[in-house]
């Protein structure tokens, strides 16, 4: 048998295993993922640099797959294309979203307050003093737990990402969490309750 008929019938066992796929089959979806899994989990830490979110990615493309197995065409593209191509969108996605985030983070931060002369102008002093009083309170937190806070609510980060961040075991990202918002909770009581 030659290279060609070889390919040719390895891509038409591939697309069978879509349309088993596409017919329900998790057993098919898992041997799609045996086959696939490393090369698309590469593919998309290559793109984001950043292994957690590539498996991340890695697990919605499977979704993808699962849900929308039915629209494959064999006749367009190779299974291991259309998983590519699935695969690198999602990645690039993601790092679209990152840089947004990024940047409304910078921007943000970078944000003068503006005086208001309207009538809502008192509920805006009050909102400016919260701001200071709270960033005043983050200030007093611990380094650590200052910065994970920052990073799970300014840099939008899940504790995962936190942790594959800064090389800090998960379980001691989210005790620093409890621990900062515990504080932060106690300093920030007559605030809190005003706002209830």
């Amino acid at each position: 048998m030659s290279e060609r008929e070889r390919k040719k019938r390895r891509q038409t066992a591939e697309a069978e295993l879509v349309a088993e796929i596409a017919s329900g089959s998790s057993e098919a979806l898992a041997a799609l993922y045996e086959r696939y899994a490393g090369m698309l989990l590469g593919l998309a830490n290559t793109v984001l640099h950043d292994r957690g979110e590539a498996e991340e990615v890695l697990q919605e493309t499977l979704l993808q797959v699962w849900k929308q197995a039915s629209r494959y065409d064999a006749g367009r593209s190779s299974v291991s294309t259309w998983l590519v191509l699935i695969t690198r969108s999602r990645a690039i996605d993601r790092l679209r979203n990152r840089k947004v985030v990024r940047k409304t983070v910078t921007a943000a931060q970078h944000e003068r307050h503006a005086t208001y002369a309207s009538p809502e102008g008192m509920s805006n002093v009050f909102m400016l003093e919260r701001r200071r009083r709270l960033s005043d309170e983050l200030n007093r937190l611990p380094r650590e737990q200052r910065r994970v806070l920052e990073m799970a609510f300014f840099e939008g980060l899940t504790q995962h990402e936190i942790a594959d961040r800064t090389g800090t075991p998960l379980g001691t990202v989210k005790t620093r969490t409890l621990l900062a918002m515990k504080k932060l909770r106690q300093a920030l009581a007559n605030e809190i309750e005003d706002l209830l």
